[in-house]
């Protein structure tokens, strides 16, 4: 599935933990903050996958995710900016930093086989919650009618994601 950089701006950007439970808890400026934190976290996270792993599978979603993310944030940016959107810090950008620089330091205790699970595991955890949090949260919290047709739209890019995490741990060695 071919998925354009403006589609994953907001897609890739939208992981949000599971501890997100109302859309009235948020509106357009927080949901722009959780946007560029969420990615923000999963390029931290494949940076240092792409560096550690020596599986070759691993290291290509690694980099995809860095590759994706990166440029999602770049475009989520332009996009809030176009909507006259300025991010609002708020609890759940909050805790999803926090929650990365944890799963991070984690990473870093960890080597081979017993890093690329781990990995592994927290990619296809992550975009699970981004699914919920797009379903339950996001689309029905966004207040701009441009913001939430983009995030129906980018949907699917969030199954994709989640698929080929999958994909790759079932091909990762059982611990």
């Amino acid at each position: 599935m071919k998925i354009s950089i403006s589609t994953l701006a907001v897609c890739g950007a939208l992981l949000l933990p599971a501890a997100v439970a109302h859309a009235a808890d948020v509106n357009d400026a927080q949901i722009a903050a959780i946007v560029v934190t969420a990615n923000q976290v999963d390029v931290d996270a494949g940076k240092l996958a792409a560096a550690t792993t020596a599986n070759a599978e691993v290291k290509k979603f690694a980099e995809l995710m860095v590759t994706d993310h990166t440029a999602v944030n770049k475009s989520a940016v332009d996009l809030v900016t176009r909507l006259g959107v300025t991010p609002e810090d708020n609890p759940t950008a909050q805790s999803l930093a926090a929650d990365g620089k944890k799963h991070v330091a984690y990473l870093h205790t960890l080597h081979g086989d017993a890093f690329d699970r781990a990995y592994v595991k927290r990619e296809v955890e992550y975009h699970q919650q981004v699914l919920d949090a797009v379903d339950k949260v996001l689309i029905p919290g966004a207040g701009n009618a441009e913001l939430k047709a983009l995030l129906v739209k980018v949907r699917p890019a969030f199954v994709a994601h989640l698929e080929h995490a999958k994909q790759v741990q079932q091909g990762l060695p059982k611990g």
